[in-house]
């Protein structure tokens, strides 16, 4: 999968992600849209993602919001794998 990203360089990585949260160990953005049918349309579209980069994020949705968290489980922390799938997820919200 990819190399841990070491602790101190993980806020460096952060400044491609803005609108993303982490605890160090993940990644995390809730995205909300007008209504339950938009937010199952991106769950929708994460998922072709996801499946395109054979890498998975944990989903919550809730009604109109829809949490994601990206974490490489196998490596037991952020790789830089989480990050390009994170760009990749922040386009589909443009």
């Amino acid at each position: 999968m990819g190399a841990l990203i070491a602790n101190s360089d993980i806020n460096t990585m952060m400044k491609r992600i803005p609108e993303w949260e982490t605890d160090k160990q993940s990644i995390e953005r809730t995205f909300e849209f007008d209504d339950f049918n938009q937010a199952i349309d991106f769950v929708n579209a994460v998922a072709e993602i996801a499946d395109e980069e054979d890498h998975h994020p944990d989903i919550d949705i809730r009604w109109n919001k829809v949490r994601l968290v990206l974490s490489t489980h196998s490596e037991g922390g952020l790789t830089d794998l989480d990050f390009q799938v994170a760009e990749k997820l922040d386009t589909l919200a443009e």
